[in-house]
């Protein structure tokens, strides 16, 4: 693997949770301009996070942009290429630990004065509707299946440089539709790497890091990529 692959993930990551978790301290904490604005700008805000992040990850020099350990699992099993699992994977937990911790500091006065834990692990982490183990991690599954299914038959279109701009508007969709059950991780560095910068830093009034809850978003996307490349190889598409 190029070191351009791990800069261009671990920089496209940071800038996808930098918007991404930022969109949601924006409405959750208390002051902020977007208070209470709702998960409709919540999903928009996702969705262009996902679009700038993976033109930022192809600016500097990684020309997959996965940005997600399904989606680099997923490539993998459909070509039987694992050659970029590992460095893909841990550019995108740094870079997604990073953009947590800048939207901790761009947002720095607001912990403080904001007191429900549970928005806070919000900001950082997602978390179910209803506590359903077993509806949980098919959501997740299932989310991260429509995802890699699109989003592989957007690039394997003629060039056109829309990919990530699809993409963007498949993630929105996604959120919109699918994501009332557990906040669609669907991407496994999106959780964990935020989850830990919540655990490390020193946010004022922090509850708890809900660990019990945090293998959902981490093993349903696995899950879900796999069935998609599975399902992209028995029909050779």
């Amino acid at each position: 693997m190029e070191t351009s692959n791990f800069i261009g993930e671990l920089i496209g990551t940071a800038v996808l949770i930098l918007l991404g978790d930022g969109v949601v301290a924006n409405v959750l904490l208390k002051g902020s301009k977007g208070e209470n604005a709702g998960w409709i700008a919540i999903t928009a805000g996702w969705a262009f996070a996902v679009m700038s992040g993976i033109f930022v990850a192809q600016k500097f020099g990684s020309s997959a942009a996965h940005l997600n350990p399904a989606v680099t699992v997923a490539m993998a099993v459909k070509t039987g290429d694992w050659s970029n699992v590992v460095p893909f994977i841990g550019a995108q937990l740094i870079g997604s630990f990073i953009g947590a911790v800048l939207v901790w500091l761009v947002y720095l006065p607001h912990w403080s004065i904001t007191e429900d834990k549970g928005a806070k692990l919000g900001i950082f982490a997602t978390a179910p509707a209803v506590r359903h183990t077993t509806g949980n991690i098919l959501s997740e599954v299932i989310g991260t299946m429509v995802l890699i299914l699109a989003s592989s038959s957007f690039y394997s279109m003629p060039e056109s440089g829309y990919g990530p701009l699809l993409v963007g508007f498949l993630v929105w969709s996604i959120g919109l539709s699918l994501g009332g059950p557990t906040g669609y991780a669907i991407n496994p560095a999106r959780d964990l790497g935020p989850r830990i910068a919540h655990a490390l830093l020193p946010i004022s009034g922090k509850g708890t890091n809900d660990w019990g809850y945090a293998w959902i978003p981490i093993v349903g996307p696995i899950i879900g990529g796999v069935i998609a490349a599975l399902m992209m190889n028995a029909f050779h598409v």
